[in-house]
């Protein structure tokens, strides 16, 4: 018998990502919660797991031995080709083309600027009040030397004008091409729900609350339409459940008011 343990935070953005895909292909995990904001993922007992310190991972059991999996788009399409279930790609080659465009638009290109939005208004606020020579520490024990400058000006609210301008351009032509992109067929990228409704959802989830200017049922009814739908979905809502922090609760807010 296999054992599937899963290290991530909330469930939005990344690790939000491997969690829904197990809950989707009906795949029982033991869930360790990482709690980002006291630095847990750089804390030698998950460094031990995953040695560059960034989440989720997941480890894998069984007969073989144990296999650790990291980068959360990678670990989805792990989990639909490793395990049984509701098949989570299409077996269309134009369709699957799609949905790896997208991923990988999301991933590299979209993703990045909700995250850099996200940290400067949540993750900054909330672990700047802390005594700073304890976060000099927790910083310093990053092991990338990337994220320690990120970690570094989310803290001290130094991400430059330049680059949040930046982030907001890409995320209002993200939401126009993702509202297009709905118009055309039920899911992103095909009709089918995949992996690229769940890779996008996990960091769009919120956005008639996080981006009103750009997103909500007059400007992007496609949008909201698909919110809807994925947000009606059992293992969304089972998804959401094992979120502790006010991103949860932002998450009930939504939920409430899609109609």
């Amino acid at each position: 018998m296999s054992g599937i343990a899963l290290y991530h935070w909330e469930p939005n953005a990344n690790s939000g990502k491997p969690m829904l895909a197990l809950m989707e292909k009906g795949v029982s995990f033991d869930s360790h919660y990482i709690d980002m904001l006291q630095f847990d993922q750089h804390k030698p007992g998950y460094l031990a797991i995953n040695p560059q310190g960034t989440i989720p991972a997941m480890t894998h059991s069984g007969a073989w031995g144990t296999r650790v999996l990291t980068e959360s788009t990678a670990i989805m399409e792990y989990v639909n080709e490793e395990f049984a279930g509701p098949a989570l790609m299409p077996a269309d080659p134009r369709d699957r083309w799609r949905i790896r465009w997208w991923m990988k638009f999301m991933d590299q290109w979209l993703g990045p600027s909700f995250s850099m939005i996200g940290w400067n208004v949540f993750v900054g606020p909330m672990v700047r009040q802390r005594d700073p020579a304890e976060l000099d520490a927790a910083i310093e024990r990053i092991p990338l030397p990337e994220r320690r400058v990120a970690w570094r000006k989310a803290i001290s609210g130094q991400f430059g004008e330049a680059e949040m301008a930046e982030s907001r351009r890409r995320v209002a032509l993200g939401i126009g091409l993702l509202e297009q992109e709905l118009g055309k067929r039920a899911y992103v990228g095909s009709d089918q729900y995949s992996l690229a409704d769940i890779n996008i959802f996990n960091s769009t989830y919120s956005l008639p609350l996080s981006q009103p200017d750009l997103a909500g049922k007059d400007r992007t009814p496609n949008i909201m339409r698909w919110l809807k739908r994925v947000y009606q979905r059992e293992a969304v809502q089972k998804t959401w459940a094992m979120g502790r922090t006010d991103l949860a609760h932002r998450y009930s807010l939504i939920m409430e008011g899609i109609d």
